[in-house]
């Protein structure tokens, strides 16, 4: 089970189902969506956050496959703002998305250090990989300021068509050196 991180203006809250109210008008939007697996479906269906909290999320939460939590800020605590998650598996460990009206503030990079910090610290796993679509730029800013390096570049199928992709990597030596480098804003 997730627990509650902090950051300095961030609160990471494990997920519940009760956020998929908040979450359903922020993630259904072409921007958010458009370099995600094409798995997501587009036009994105109403409800459709709800279920896949119930369906998939928190039954992976429970099995200890997945965490997942939901970004807010400390100053409204009670307004989701975005989501990350880690996933066991080979190549996709982890993802997130924020809403529009609070990009470009440098919160995603916090959010991904207080992550980074429990996959490894805490979980114990010795490599993260996250792939994206190249055109990301945003999503591959916050890789390249985390001292993540792509490892490979194939083809992939998004919500926005096949798309070129790099697949993102770090260890967990790699994070440690990085992290004592990495400025958090206060």
């Amino acid at each position: 089970m997730s627990v509650e991180l902090q950051t300095a203006r961030l609160l990471l809250r494990p997920l519940q189902l009760a956020d998929a109210e908040q979450a359903q008008p922020l993630f259904a939007q072409w921007e958010i969506v458009k370099y995600l697996n094409a798995q997501v479906p587009w036009p994105y269906p109403p409800n459709r956050v709800f279920t896949y909290y119930r369906d998939k999320a928190l039954p992976a939460i429970e099995r200890g496959k997945e965490w997942h939590w939901t970004l807010r800020l400390k100053e409204s605590p009670e307004i989701l703002i975005g989501s990350i998650g880690l996933f066991q598996g080979l190549i996709d460990n982890r993802g997130y998305w924020l809403g529009l009206p609070w990009q470009g503030r440098g919160l995603m990079t916090e959010a991904v250090i207080a992550v980074n910090d429990y996959w490894f610290d805490v979980l114990g796993f010795k490599v993260l990989r996250a792939p994206k679509a190249q055109a990301n730029i945003a999503s591959r800013r916050i890789s390249e300021k985390t001292g993540m390096r792509v490892i490979a570049a194939p083809v992939r199928d998004y919500v926005s068509g096949k798309l070129p992709a790099e697949i993102w990597e770090i260890t967990a030596d790699e994070w440690r050196a990085k992290r004592a480098s990495l400025r958090i804003p206060s």
